[in-house]
């Protein structure tokens, strides 16, 4: 057998060997996609970095009361999320079957429920403000500024949910350097209104926080216009029209689309919990977990991207009926995630301290966020296997155990350790950072937990026989 197999071999849904030949375009076809995606992924990251950094000159209290907007907006967003898992899975499948028209329907059907959808959300972000950002645990440093922001960038909801629905019938499809394109596009809008409203610059007003709510609303409508341009163009996949609802096409959207919202409710309630229990500890421990917050999320763009081009091959793969290749392309994307994630434990492992410093330049935050890098790295494997191993099963339509498991571990077992290891194994071990490195530790564990219970459910092979419609 030759290095190549040893080191990349995957097997089909039987248990064979993918031979050579064709495992080197599973490859090139998963890579493919998987690149677009990971450069718009990690471009957005570093955009979202820079929008904290530059966020950061303001003090702690500024980049803790933006934070703070980070999950009430992930709960607002939390049925458009799950109605968009459902077209991806749907439009892959028809795009594997050859259902142009199908796919189609598809879109311009998930396009008008979420219309409605992003409406209430903006109606709820704007007015319910303040509710809102209480129970994100804003206190008396952050609570005026939050609420702020938060109406602000609330405006921008039913653009955003335009812009995310058409970005899931896309990547579903495999037109990954569509999305890749227009989020690169809408977050440079953001970064260049940022720089001349957050402190005024070209004799623009320095408008503080506000300035950078502006910039993040401004760059959502533009990503948005870009997307309705992508459908509205002759020669594309996805054409808009009026849409027919048929009872096939909304049951698929529901069935995958309940599963996911379960999941992305258990998400969010113990992301909600999470920041709750940091924001107790004070201001600088929030505001250090805000920054390794935005550099994990760029260190696991690799894994998302590669988690988008599983679950467009392996639902186009089921919507052909090759259940084999459904297998090999998890297993491949599998082993790409495991090398990417080598290279970036040993780039953050050299750098913690310098990424920090991008950030702040007050020495407690600093010492929080390096030592809480040191647990991130560890976690850096599971997490984005766990991640790939779940766009897998998502687009076999696999929704409820991926709920489950989120369910088990994001709102119960993660909350329940980051208060283990921020209160009594801090009063135990003073002086450690403990209490600052809580969440972090709480999710190693988690992703570890979660990873082996994604690879043992694609070992079973039931997700290989869901069908969608």
């Amino acid at each position: 057998m030759d290095l190549f197999q040893k080191v990349l071999g995957v097997k089909d849904h039987e248990g064979k060997r993918i031979e050579t030949a064709q495992l080197k375009q599973l490859y090139k076809k998963t890579l493919a996609i998987a690149w677009p995606s990971t450069v718009e992924g990690a471009l957005m990251s570093i955009i979202g970095s820079v929008d904290t950094m530059m966020v950061g000159t303001l003090g702690a209290a500024s980049i803790a009361a933006v934070g703070l907007t980070g999950q009430p907006r992930m709960i607002l967003l939390l049925l458009a999320q799950a109605l968009c898992v459902g077209t991806t899975a749907l439009c892959a499948r028809r795009k594997g079957a050859h259902d142009h028209a199908g796919a189609n329907a598809c879109l311009n059907q998930s396009l008008s429920i979420i219309t409605l959808i992003g409406i209430l959300m903006t109606l709820i972000g704007y007015f319910g403000a303040e509710p809102l950002m209480k129970l994100g645990g804003a206190n008396e440093d952050t609570l005026a500024l939050s609420v702020e922001y938060f109406q602000i960038i609330s405006l921008a909801f039913l653009p955003s949910c335009w812009q995310l629905c058409i970005c899931a019938a896309m990547r579903a499809i495999g037109k990954t350097r569509v999305t890749m394109v227009t989020n690169i596009t809408a977050n440079l809008i953001n970064v260049f209104l940022n720089y001349v409203l957050i402190n005024g610059r070209l004799g623009f007003p320095a408008l503080g926080v506000k300035g950078a709510a502006i910039a993040t609303a401004c760059g959502t409508i533009v990503a948005s216009l870009i997307c309705i341009f992508v459908v509205l163009r002759n020669g594309g996949y996805y054409h808009l029209a009026l849409p027919k609802f048929d009872r096939v096409t909304v049951s698929g959207l529901t069935k995958v689309g309940a599963s996911s919202m379960v999941e992305a409710v258990c998400l969010r309630i113990g992301f909600l919990m999470l920041a709750r229990l940091i924001a107790g500890i004070g201001t600088n421990a929030f505001a250090a977990y805000q920054i390794v917050s935005q550099v994990t999320s760029l260190s696991f763009t690799l894994g998302d991207g590669v988690s988008t081009a599983g679950t467009s091959l392996v639902g186009q793969s089921l919507g052909a009926k090759r259940k084999d290749l459904a297998m090999a392309h998890a297993g491949v994307a599998y082993r790409i995630g495991v090398f990417v994630s080598i290279g970036l434990m040993l780039v953050i492992f050299l750098t913690s301290r310098q990424i920090a410093l991008l950030f702040t330049q007050e020495e407690e935050i600093i010492r929080g966020v390096t030592v809480s890098l040191y647990v991130v790295i560890c976690a850096m494997i599971p997490q984005n296997g766990r991640v790939i191993l779940s766009g897998a099963l998502r687009g076999a339509g696999d929704v409820k155990f991926v709920a489950v498991c989120a369910l088990l571990s994001v709102a119960l077992l993660r909350p329940i350790l980051t208060w283990f290891f921020c209160y009594p194994v801090e009063g135990w071990l003073p002086g450690l950072d403990i209490a600052v490195m809580a969440p972090w530790i709480a999710f190693l564990i988690d992703s570890i937990i979660r990873d082996r219970l994604m690879a043992h459910r694609l070992k079973q092979g039931r997700w290989l026989d869901i069908k969608l419609s």
